[in-house]
């Protein structure tokens, strides 16, 4: 049985709150848990002790028996100093697509011919 460390939702509609919970990892985002370890309000300000509380003796007793956090929950443990979160680097994801790079080389190709009969109606108009 694998276990994870993840979050289970809450709150009403628009106004999010989250449940940091043990769980089967086959089971439902918002069903059956084995373990409510904290919580996490999205709604408060960044910078309030109370955003993000949860109990790490018991994070930390789940960890060594292997449970595996996801990603938002190992960025609250990386910020508590509790686990150790890898840097990422995708350079291919700020990269334009297909499309985008087609319509910056018509608009590249309009601004030179812009540019162009500008430059032959000066010429014109000088002689």
């Amino acid at each position: 049985m694998a276990i994870k460390i993840r979050l289970a939702r809450g709150g009403s509609k628009k106004r999010p709150y989250y449940h940091i919970v043990a769980a089967d990892e086959r089971s439902p985002r918002d069903g059956r848990f084995i373990e409510k370890l904290g919580h996490w309000n999205p709604m408060l300000p960044k910078d309030s002790e109370e955003r993000v509380v949860f109990d790490t003796d018991r994070v930390k007793y789940w960890l060594g028996t292997g449970a595996q956090p996801t990603d938002r929950v190992l960025r609250f443990l990386a910020e508590a100093g509790i686990a150790e979160r890898k840097v990422r680097n995708n350079p291919n994801k700020a990269k334009p697509g297909k499309k985008a790079e087609e319509r910056a080389a018509e608009k590249k190709q309009k601004a030179e011919e812009a540019a162009a009969a500008a430059a032959e109606a000066s010429a014109e108009a000088s002689e």
